[in-house]
């Protein structure tokens, strides 16, 4: 079944004692782009991220958000760097000192030397963090499936009825092509009698002319492609595996036979179901840029 490029999941769970959010959300693109934003801590776990949503994503621009919060023990200690911080605070009172300023230093000052305070995350098992994040990550594409496969359907249903009315107006071209060769048989008569008046037409010359029109005219091959790709597009969409790159070939390939039989047909009512057709056809371009 069809699938939208365009989706969101989002999972928030408390696994093995951390604090996960994994949030996934896709637009169109023609190929697959993955980025994931998280914690610097956590980079190691970006392209194995990458890869394990690729397993579920073939194409689209993918956007990946995922928080990492641990809840149980001290995950993170802050230790001071005494002499560093007794460095600032002889230089900062040195320079009262000299320009006879008031003495200002205080603890909110010195808090903001980052430098000053050594932040040390404590060793983590880089496997039961990988676990929990990919845990969040089966949650969240689950729902960013299920929309993906809502709006599938969608475009299924669009799609579906659009070829069906395509199919239809190739039966009545297919139909009414040999009667435009008939018709403009006796056209040609007509007009030859109304010009000779009373002179036999000669039949062998009209039957020549008539062939060689017929020849020039003749959209047979064109339909017999056309209905070929129609059946092609129908099975497609019912494919499980992603088809939206061939559905956009397919239907490069349906405007080609299309405008050909628009070229040749040299009738009012063809003429019109070729702009039908045409019409179609571009509404279901359109659709198929939203198809994985």
């Amino acid at each position: 079944m069809l699938k939208s490029m365009t989706g969101y999941g989002r999972a928030k769970e408390n696994i093995n004692g951390i604090d996960m959010l994994f949030e996934i959300r896709s637009v169109n693109s023609r190929f697959l782009e993955c980025n994931v934003r998280m914690p610097r801590a956590y980079g190691y776990l970006e392209e194995p991220i990458k890869k394990y949503v690729q397993k579920h994503i073939s194409r689209g621009k993918v956007d990946i958000s995922v928080g990492i919060v641990p809840t149980e023990g001290d995950a993170v200690q802050i230790r001071l760097n005494k002499p560093l911080l007794d460095g600032y605070v002889k230089v900062l009172r040195s320079i009262k000192d000299e320009y006879e300023l008031k003495d200002d230093v205080t603890l909110s000052l010195l808090s903001r030397y980052n430098d000053a305070f050594d932040v040390q995350k404590q060793d983590e098992d880089r496997e039961w963090i990988a676990s929990s994040v990919f845990a969040a990550a089966d949650i969240a594409l689950k729902e960013y499936d299920e929309m993906r496969s809502t709006e599938g359907k969608r475009l299924y249903d669009d799609l579906t009825e659009r070829i069906h009315l395509i199919t239809d107006a190739v039966e009545r071209i297919e139909q009414r092509s040999p009667r435009t060769v008939a018709e403009y048989a006796e056209r040609l008569k007509e007009r030859i009698n109304e010009m000779l008046d009373s002179v036999t037409v000669d039949e062998a010359r009209l039957l020549t002319e008539v062939a060689i029109y017929a020849d020039r005219i003749s959209v047979t091959e064109e339909i017999v492609r056309l209905k070929s790709h129609i059946a092609q597009f129908d099975s497609m969409i019912n494919e499980e595996k992603p088809t939206g790159r061939k559905l956009d070939f397919l239907l490069q390939e349906m405007n080609r036979e299309i405008n050909t039989i628009g070229s040749k047909a040299n009738d009012l009512e063809i003429a019109k179901d070729v702009v039908d057709t045409k019409a179609e056809l571009e509404k279901i371009r359109e659709q198929i840029q939203n198809i994985e």
